[in-house]
C-alpha cells in the first residue's frame, strides 16, 4: 500500500497556507490538527484495507476470577490438556513481562484424586503434542469437599483460609482486545497479537476461504466481544475479523523532515482538512468551509474506492438462511 511521509504532509499544509514555515506554537497546533483529521478519516469506515484483519484465530475466555488477589484475578483460557487428557486453565496474561515467565498459576484437574486444584508453578506445552506439563507447583486453593467430582473449575466450592478472600467465578465467553500467545516453553519468545480496535465479525471456524462457517452474534463491552450461543462448549478459540487499533502520529519535532509514514489514502484529506482547521483557528471561517469541502471530496473518493472493492467481497456481507448465518 502506498504511503507518504509526514514531512511531505506538513510541507503541503504550509504550502496551502502560503507560508514558508509556521511559528513554533503554530507547528504544535498543526501537529494536533493533523492527528485529529487522521483519526477522523480512520473512523469513517470499518473496512479500510490497511487496517482490516480478516478471520484471525483468537483465544476464547472460559471464565473470569474476581475478589481474590490482583495477581490471580482476571480471565482464564483453556491452555490445553495435560498428559491425562484433563484441561488446564491459565490466566490471559496481557503483560509481556509476566508472560515471559509463563503462567504463575493455573486451575488443574487432579486425575488421580478426581478433584480440582488451583496451583502456582511453571506451566508449559509441548509444541508437537500440545500436552501441557507443570512443575514446582504449590496449592493455592483446594477443593473443599473432595467427595464431589465437578466438571469445571467455576463450579467448585473452594477451601479458603482465614486470610484469603473467597474468589468469585463468572462464566464468560469473551474474546479480549489484547492477547499474548501462550509460549510453549520458557525459551520461546512472547508473541503479542495485534490489539483489536473494533470487532466486525466472528466465526466459529476460519472464514472467507472455501466453505461456509457458522457466524456468531456478540455484544461488546470493556472486556471485549461477548459471544452468544457458542455452538460447541469445548471450543477454545474463534476466528475474528476486526479493525486494528488507531495509533496517532508520534512526530513531535522537526516536522518537515519527519519520515514517519502517512497512509496514502488519507494524505489529501488530512492536508486539506488540517488547512481548513488552521483557517478556523485564524478566524477565516468562510475560507475554511471551502477547504473543508475539498477535504471531504478527497475522502469521499477514497471511500468510493473501498466500497467498489468491498461490494464484490464477503467481508462486509452476510448470507442468511432460516437455519443460521453463513459466510460464503
Amino acid at each position: 500500500m502506498q504511503t507518504r511521509t509526514y514531512g511531505d504532509l506538513f510541507k503541503l499544509v504550509q504550502s496551502l497556507a502560503g507560508v514558508t514555515a509556521f511559528s513554533d506554537n503554530e507547528q504544535d497546533d498543526i501537529a494536533n490538527l493533523i492527528n485529529r483529521r487522521y483519526q477522523s478519516a480512520f473512523n469513517t469506515s470499518q473496512i479500510w484495507p490497511r487496517y482490516l484483519v480478516p478471520s484471525e484465530e483468537r483465544s476464547l475466555t472460559a471464565f473470569s476470577v474476581s475478589g481474590f488477589s490482583d495477581i490471580y484475578n482476571g480471565p482464564y483460557l483453556n491452555y490445553g490438556d495435560d498428559a491425562n487428557g484433563n484441561p488446564v486453565y491459565i490466566k490471559n496474561q496481557k503483560n509481556a513481562v509476566v508472560a515471559s515467565s509463563r503462567s504463575t498459576a493455573a486451575f488443574v484437574f487432579d486425575n488421580i484424586n478426581k478433584v480440582w486444584q488451583f496451583l502456582g508453578g511453571s506451566f508449559s506445552k509441548n509444541i508437537e503434542t500440545g500436552v501441557v506439563t507443570y512443575s514446582s507447583t504449590i496449592a493455592i486453593l483446594n477443593q473443599r469437599d473432595t467427595s464431589i467430582e465437578y466438571d469445571n473449575p467455576w463450579e467448585v466450592v473452594w477451601e479458603i483460609s482465614g486470610s484469603t478472600n473467597m474468589p468469585q467465578f463468572t462464566r464468560v465467553q469473551v474474546v479480549e482486545y489484547v492477547e499474548l500467545v501462550p509460549a510453549f516453553s520458557s525459551s520461546d519468545p512472547v508473541v503479542e497479537r495485534e490489539t483489536i480496535g473494533e470487532f466486525i465479525r466472528i466465526h466459529r471456524k476460519d472464514s472467507f476461504l472455501n466453505n461456509s462457517a457458522i457466524e456468531y452474534d456478540f455484544y461488546v463491552n470493556e472486556e471485549g466481544a461477548n459471544i452468544l450461543n457458542i455452538s460447541n462448549a469445548n471450543d477454545t478459540s474463534v476466528f475474528v475479523t476486526y479493525k486494528k487499533k488507531f495509533t496517532p502520529f508520534t512526530t513531535s519535532s522537526s516536522y518537515t523532515a519527519s519520515t514517519e509514514e502517512v497512509p496514502g489514502e488519507f494524505f489529501q484529506y488530512i492536508a486539506y482538512g488540517t488547512y481548513a482547521d488552521f483557517l478556523r483557528m485564524d478566524g477565516q471561517h468562510d475560507k475554511a468551509q471551502l477547504e473543508d469541502q475539498n477535504a471531504q471530496f478527497a475522502l469521499a473518493q477514497q471511500l468510493e474506492r473501498v466500497d467498489a472493492i468491498m461490494n464484490n467481497n464477503t467481508i462486509n456481507k452476510k448470507f442468511s438462511t432460516y437455519v443460521n448465518r453463513q459466510s460464503r
